[in-house]
């Protein structure tokens, strides 16, 4: 007959575990971009200029950047003065914005939670506020003008991947347009200092586009690179000219593309292609403007404890952050977007 044992209900009965990993955002778009700043107490407006080259005009991408130049135009009589030119000018105007986020917490959650809320918030702020950053680049740098389209004429009609012939369209519009390869990009650290890489066209797109770069002609892996060094934690490999980087947070735009049909192309719906922007980023195509002073994140933490009249017994604490920021294309002749939809895996 075998002993039995009475075991006492237990008083708590769950064990304290570790704080799990959370998805870190992924950014990559700002090693490209020049960065710029303004002055404080000036204006939340700046405006840049540039001189157009004779015969140039602000048309399009590609006109602001053509030369129109003829030797025998240029023949002078003795004694006669030519004609005098004058030169055009080409303004951007850029509106640099407040972003911020903001966490708060009580004096209980400080004292009697048995997890470290506000360190946390902290960890979330700064990466929160990373990723606005990025979101702020990606959405001026998919407004360039300079567009390609995967096996159509626009958005609505693309119905074909990423293809080496299509990234050769890209490369003779960049270089006719005199858009010169990237050979320094931003650093990894939180500063403004740049690093030499070797020179080549930056492209970077969305984790999904990943299997169909791989596939493209001549593509070689960063394991294969040699004496090559990688910019990017996320950067796949290289074609040509082209050097990629892909980001989870380089979203599609969902059922924009041709119908599916027997494409084999992704889709949300199941019945239009989603379309992905794949950014191609020649050297000083674009740029990212902060204020003078506040180059990183402004992180804020008002502890529980803190006593003022709004909040005098000390209840409540609050952790944010805050930044100003713009992007804005410096000239879209030398950066493209390609729209393509990527393979349904």
């Amino acid at each position: 007959m075998s002993q039995k044992y009475n075991t006492a209900t237990p008083r708590v009965g769950k064990l304290k575990g570790e704080i799990l990993k959370h998805a870190v955002p992924v950014t990559c778009l700002g090693i490209s971009g020049d960065q710029k700043k303004m002055a404080k107490n000036q204006s939340d407006t700046v405006v840049y200029r540039r001189w157009l080259p004779k015969g140039g005009a602000t048309t399009n991408a590609s006109t602001i950047n053509q030369w129109s130049v003829e030797a025998n135009a240029h023949i002078v009589s003795e004694g006669v003065t030519p004609t005098a030119d004058t030169m055009a000018p080409q303004d951007i105007t850029v509106n640099i914005q407040q972003y911020a986020c903001l966490y708060n917490y009580t004096d209980k959650t400080a004292d009697l939670y048995e997890d470290k809320i506000p360190d946390e918030m902290k960890v979330q702020c700064g990466e929160r506020m990373g990723l606005v950053r990025e979101m702020i680049d990606y959405g001026a740098l998919k407004g360039c003008t300079n567009k390609f389209y995967a096996g159509g004429s626009s958005r609505a009609t693309v119905d074909e991947k990423i293809s080496l012939s299509l990234l050769r369209k890209v490369t003779r519009s960049i270089k006719g347009n005199r858009g010169r390869m990237v050979t320094r990009v931003l650093g990894a650290s939180g500063d403004y200092n740049t690093s030499p890489i070797e020179a080549g066209y930056l492209v970077f797109v969305h984790t999904d586009g990943e299997n169909d770069v791989r596939d493209l002609p001549g593509f070689t892996k960063v394991a294969e690179y040699g004496q090559m060094k990688t910019m990017h934690a996320m950067e796949i490999g290289a074609v040509e000219n082209y050097r990629f980087v892909v980001s989870p947070e380089l979203a599609a735009i969902a059922d924009s593309g041709a119908a599916v049909g027997s494409t084999g192309l992704a889709s949300t719906s199941a019945s239009n292609i989603d379309v992905y922007p794949f950014i191609v980023v020649a050297a000083d195509a674009w740029a990212n403007l902060a204020l003078r002073g506040m180059d990183s994140l402004d992180p804020i933490h008002i502890p529980a404890d803190k006593k003022d009249k709004s909040d005098p017994l000390g209840q409540r604490g609050y952790i944010g952050a805050k930044f100003y920021s713009a992007a804005f294309i410096q000239n879209d002749g030398w950066m493209a977007v390609i729209e393509a939809g990527v393979t349904d895996l």
